[in-house]
């Protein structure tokens, strides 16, 4: 077992923190103090908050709307993509996206760095359900 820990790229929601910026987190206090408390109905910080109880250290993605704000993902995507920034990356999590591009870009990012895609019920559902759902991603990220 490696003494490193686990990297996960999270995207989602928060009260505060700057759009288009990757924030490096290692602990609970760093998180709340350049993200602060997760808006109703969000699933980003409380991912997050789970990543760092577990150890794992954390790239978080401030987005205007988990699920929808399909500019901000990507922005995040291609940062993510370049292995030189971020050279290992265990995970990226994508609560509230069910949009097959932005799925289908995550998985190829997820090639790359052999890591996994984590996501929810509702959104493996919303995925699979997608008409474009299995077509080759288009690397616009």
């Amino acid at each position: 077992m490696e003494d490193d820990p686990y990297t996960i790229a999270l995207f989602g929601e928060a009260e505060k923190g700057e759009f288009e910026t990757a924030y490096f987190c290692r602990n609970l206090p760093d998180l709340a103090e350049h993200l602060g408390h997760p808006p109703e109905e969000s699933k980003g910080l409380y991912f997050a908050v789970q990543a760092l109880m577990y150890q794992h250290q954390l790239i978080f993605f401030r987005v205007h709307e988990e699920g929808f704000s399909t500019d901000d993902y990507l922005l995040g995507l291609r940062l993510l993509k370049n292995e030189v920034l971020i050279p290992e990356l265990s995970a990226i999590c994508m609560p509230g996206v069910g949009d097959a591009e932005l799925i289908e870009n995550s998985t190829c990012l997820c090639a790359q760095h052999d890591s996994v895609l984590i996501l929810d019920e509702s959104d493996l559902y919303d995925y699979l359900t997608d008409p474009a759902a299995g077509e080759e991603p288009k690397e616009n990220y």
